[in-house]
């Protein structure tokens, strides 16, 4: 890794201490050129001399968006530096998607391994999204989550021979739809009486016993059984 100017921005005295001492003794190719407790300082460091990367905390003052703010801004005004986030925001995952968004290069969280010259070298030699071992097994857990989710979904429109517009049907119920709205979706060639129809052969399916259910509970259902996804209930173009 060839040497690189290195910027701070960290507003506990403590914690600032501590990160310039791992700096110093792990990654001696990082030249810090500055450090900034607040946003006033920060903007008017890098308006003198641009780093070849930011380390930045994102709980500046006690609030968190100054972080994002400033992550988003330096990106727009200087897309060739780099900025990685560290901080000790270790339980807001909103606020980790918020700071991506803003363009960050990685987040590395002031928990487990802490700042490495591995994470630092990845960044400096144009890897994206950089984490350290905290948030990847968070990462992780959440994906593997997804997949299952998606594959438990699959299954049941296979053993329940849900097609594509039982599916449209049912989540378009769910979002409160009439049949006589639902009947004038682009692409849906059926009218109320043929989408009752779909719907009591919907409830045979869902419900072998032979029970008479509403509509209401025949949603519910489908989402108990995973056939709507409910983190992807969208309507379609009308």
């Amino acid at each position: 890794m060839e040497n690189f100017k290195l910027m701070i921005v960290e507003d506990v005295p403590l914690e600032l201490k501590g990160t310039e001492g791992i700096v110093r003794h792990e990654i001696p190719e990082a030249e810090v050129i500055g450090t900034a407790t607040n946003e006033v300082e920060y903007w008017r460091l890098i308006k003198k001399q641009q780093p070849d990367l930011v380390l930045l905390d994102l709980g500046l003052g006690g609030s968190t968006t100054v972080g994002v703010e400033i992550c988003r801004h330096t990106k727009e005004q200087y897309p060739q530096v780099k900025v990685l986030i560290f901080t000790g925001e270790i339980l807001n995952e909103k606020l980790w998607v918020d700071v991506l968004d803003a363009g960050a290069d990685g987040i590395i969280l002031k928990s487990g391994e802490l700042l490495t010259r591995a994470d630092v070298r990845a960044v400096m030699e144009g890897k994206q999204l950089v984490f350290n071992e905290p948030i990847l097994q968070k990462i992780v857990e959440r994906f593997k989550y997804v997949v299952s989710s998606q594959l438990v979904r699959q299954e049941a429109l296979v053993n329940y021979e849900i097609d594509e517009y039982d599916e449209r049907f049912l989540r378009h119920l769910a979002l409160g739809y009439t049949k006589e709205q639902i009947t004038n979706l682009r692409g849906m060639p059926f009218g109320v009486k043929s989408l009752e129809k779909r719907q009591n052969e919907l409830v045979r399916k869902l419900f072998p016993g032979g029970e008479s259910v509403n509509a209401t509970r025949l949603v519910v259902r489908a989402l108990e059984l995973r056939i709507l996804d409910i983190d992807n209930l969208e309507p379609d173009t009308e």
